[in-house]
Formats: structure tokens, sequence, C-alpha cells
């Protein structure tokens, strides 16, 4: 038996997220977004990695 949580919610399709997060960028005219955006921002890229098979952590240097 796994340790990790399962989620029965299906993994949307990568350019579908990513067109989210553009739409969402844009909206800010590349200004700092506010607290709920950078929430939506952060939900949606894990949400990418997930899709993608990726991490959202950096490497280390």
């Amino acid at each position: 038996m796994s340790c990790l949580p399962t989620s029965s919610r299906s993994v949307r399709p990568a350019a579908v997220i990513n067109q989210e997060i553009r739409e969402l960028l844009q909206r800010s005219d590349g200004l700092v977004l506010c607290a709920a955006d950078e929430a939506t921002y952060q939900r949606l890229l894990v949400e990418w990695a997930a899709a993608t098979g990726t991490s959202t952590r950096r490497p280390a240097a």
C-alpha cells in the first residue's frame, strides 16, 4: 500500500494550464500579482508540474 495520497481529480493537459498561466500574467500587465492571483499562479504551477511530470523547484546552485 502506498503512503502517497491519491487524487480522484484527473490531470488537465499542460497546454491548457499553461494558457491559464499566460492569461493570468497578461492581466497583471507585468506588474506584481495581487495576493489572490499569486495564490492562483502557485496552484497552476503545481498543477502544470504534475501534468508535465516535472518539479516546480529549482535545482540547487
